[in-house]
């Protein structure tokens, strides 16, 4: 006999589970092999937790589908979550770009999806060996406290994340699952990751490390305004961040320094200012003293500003916006902060998040192939796939 038998178990105490369990009835078991639920939303936004974003749409995610989050998104909104933050008296903010952020701690979010949750009980430190269902019914065999002990459950919500930072123990278990009922899981690679150079190029931004500039960077047909970011391996920032996850390995990016003027103009208008100024001080005007420094020395700039025919200014400022630049890879999964891909939407109810393959299964969150941008996106798509999920397990309930 199974040492406990529920309606529902939950594998995963991060942000879709705990959002899971808070809909889905009080007959709810969430298991997770961290010791301390919800990890991932106690370390983002610098411990504050981007929450969500103000500008929350389909078109902010990634998908072999890009129709499948439509649905869930839309029957719980960004406006709901913040209902429920303020509903718990959890202060927050605005920063740039509609990103939502807790006033406090990132905890407090922690702590009101606990609240939410009660009463269906969490183990933690608790590891998943085996699953398997017969008939109506799921067994998960499970190591805990040095024992093994086993769970009966007539629906099962797998809500273990991808692949991204295995420091917190991240794995592929929900791309295993899928595997075993039947599902098919598409390509998966690291997304929201800095990217990487060799060569004389990460010589070169290391020395830059630490310098950050305002720039459109496109990949593919996207393109991203925000801030860059060198490191002593290559590029990061939130603008690096976003495009890659559009970037494969080979590509090219497309970076334009200062898209907010039209250089052309402006370094005309400074020549008949400041004609008596080196080219490279009018460009340090422009850009962060290093940045300037390394895209003087690298176009050989001399001279003085006077000196420069409309052709060489021409040259310039086509330099300074069609900066082209080759990564060799990324940081990987080690720094990611989402797994692009996995568990193929085609066989999943976008309404329910439910298994068309096998009755009680559902996959939610990060597991399956739906990625939102950097700013808030993927939490709102744990909240409003987990609520998905739970919802539709309460209702059959009822």
């Amino acid at each position: 006999m199974p040492a406990k038998t529920v309606n529902t178990l939950i594998l995963g105490a991060g942000a879709a589970g705990l959002m899971a369990a808070a809909h889905a009835g009080p007959d709810t078991l969430v298991i997770d092999h961290a010791r301390n639920p919800g990890e991932k939303i106690r370390i983002s936004g610098g411990g504050r937790c981007n929450f969500t974003n103000l500008h929350t749409g389909p078109e902010n995610f990634l998908s072999e589908n890009p129709h499948f989050a439509k649905s869930a998104l839309s029957r719980y909104t960004q406006w709901d979550f913040i209902d429920l933050v303020e509903r718990h008296q959890i202060a927050w903010h605005e920063k740039t770009l509609g990103q939502l952020f807790c006033d406090r701690s990132a905890k407090d979010i922690i702590a009101m999806l606990l609240a939410e949750m009660a009463p269906a009980e969490l183990w933690l430190q608790t590891e998943v060996t085996e699953i398997r269902k017969a008939g109506d019914t799921f067994t998960a065999t499970l190591s805990r406290e040095g024992q093994t002990t086993t769970v009966a459950a007539r629906n099962l919500i797998v809500a273990t994340g991808g692949k991204s930072i295995p420091k917190m123990g991240a794995t592929g278990l929900a791309y295993q699952i899928a595997a075993q009922f039947g599902h098919r899981v598409t390509e998966t690679r690291p997304a929201l990751v800095p990217l990487t150079f060799d060569g004389p190029a990460k010589d070169a931004f290391a020395a830059l490390s630490g310098t950050a500039a305002d720039a459109r960077i496109s990949c593919n047909g996207t393109q991203f305004h925000e801030a860059i970011l060198f490191t002593h391996r290559g590029l990061s920032g939130p603008a690096v961040l976003q495009i890659s996850s559009y970037w494969h390995e080979g590509d090219s990016l497309a970076v334009q320094l200062r898209p907010d003027l039209n250089l052309f103009d402006h370094l005309r208008t400074r020549r008949s200012e400041a004609g008596a100024k080196a080219v490279q001080t009018i460009l340090a005007e422009l850009l962060p003293k290093k940045l300037a420094q390394h895209l003087a020395a690298e176009m050989q700039l001399s001279g003085n500003m006077a000196d420069q025919t409309d052709i060489a200014l021409r040259n310039l400022a086509d330099h300074l916006t069609r900066w082209e630049l080759t990564p060799t890879s990324s940081e990987g999964y080690r720094t990611a902060e989402v797994t692009l891909g996995g568990v193929a939407t085609d066989r999943i109810s976008s309404k329910t998040m439910q298994s068309q393959l096998v009755p009680g299964l559902y996959f939610i969150g990060e597991a399956l192939d739906v990625t939102g941008w950097l700013g808030g996106y993927n939490f709102q798509w744990a909240w409003s796939s987990g609520v998905a999920a739970g919802r539709a397990i309460a209702t059959a309930q009822a």
